[in-house]
C-alpha cells in the first residue's frame, strides 16, 4: 500500500497527502464503528493515538494537534493525527476547509519524523 508509514499485526499508519504533518491510523481489519473493535485492540489503538501524538509534539512542536475520526466517506474506522500551527495555511479553521493563507512553514523532513514514530512505536 502507498505512503504506509508502519504497520504492525492489527494497526497500520499512512501519510496523507498534505503540507502539514498528518498521519491516517487504520485498523486492518474493516471495522466500521470503533465499538466493532476488540477491546484489547482499542485499548491499543488509545496507545498508539497516544504516541503518535507525543510523537508529532516532541519532533514538531505544534500549537495543537487535531485527532479525528469521521468515517463518512470511508466507512473503515480510522483517525487523522494533524500537527496545527498558528501560521498554517488553515488555521483556525479545519483542514477540510479552503486555505486562508499561503503554506510558508519550515519544519523538519518528514523522513526524520518517521525514524523517530517508528522507534517509539516499535517499542510498544
Amino acid at each position: 500500500m502507498k505512503n504506509i508509514v508502519w504497520q504492525n499485526e492489527n494497526f497500520y499508519i499512512l501519510k496523507h497527502e498534505s503540507p502539514l504533518p498528518w498521519l491516517k491510523l487504520f485498523t486492518k481489519e474493516p471495522y466500521k464503528e470503533l465499538t466493532e473493535i476488540p477491546k484489547e485492540q482499542r485499548d491499543k489503538l488509545y496507545t498508539l493515538i497516544e504516541n503518535i501524538e507525543l510523537a508529532i509534539i516532541e519532533f514538531y512542536n505544534p500549537d495543537k494537534v487535531n485527532i479525528a475520526s469521521f468515517g463518512n466517506m470511508l466507512p473503515h474506522m480510522h483517525w487523522h493525527i494533524i500537527a496545527r500551527f498558528k501560521n498554517d495555511p488553515y488555521f483556525p479553521k479545519t483542514t477540510w476547509e479552503e486555505p486562508v493563507r499561503e503554506f510558508n512553514l519550515k519544519l523538519a523532513q518528514f523522513k526524520d519524523f518517521k525514524k523517530i514514530l517508528n522507534q517509539k512505536l516499535d517499542n510498544l
